[in-house]
């Protein structure tokens, strides 16, 4: 993701865990990003292939307390550590599960952003 003009983004690079119905569950390499210059209420997850979701902002912080949905994107905790983002496309629904701390690390990183960039 290219920065804005102040060279001001975030970019966290995360595992994430595909939960399906099967006994196992895979690892999957997530990129969390976040370009106030570009789109200052959104955040962006890609996964590998060039698949991506972007979404508000305030629907991952809602999800970190409590069950959040928006169109076609639910994020809620999971246990005292872990959050679920769920997915739906036309090719069906991906539920990807997160370390909160990871989620709740990059959105402080990207309030920090926000905030350096109102105050220049």
């Amino acid at each position: 993701m290219p920065p804005d003009e102040d060279g001001a983004y975030v970019e966290v690079h995360a595992k994430g865990l595909i939960v399906n119905d099967g006994p196992l569950s895979r690892p999957v390499p997530v990129a969390l990003r976040y370009d106030p210059g570009a789109e200052p209420t959104m955040v962006r997850l890609d996964f590998p292939g060039g698949t991506s979701w972007v979404f508000p902002r305030t629907l991952l912080e809602a999800g970190l307390r409590a069950p959040a949905r928006r169109g076609d994107m639910g994020v809620w905790p999971c246990g005292r550590v872990q959050t679920v983002v769920e997915l739906h496309s036309s090719g069906g629904v991906a539920m990807v599960q997160f370390d909160s701390s990871v989620l709740l690390r990059f959105l402080r990183s990207t309030y920090a952003v926000t905030a350096s960039s109102v105050t220049r």
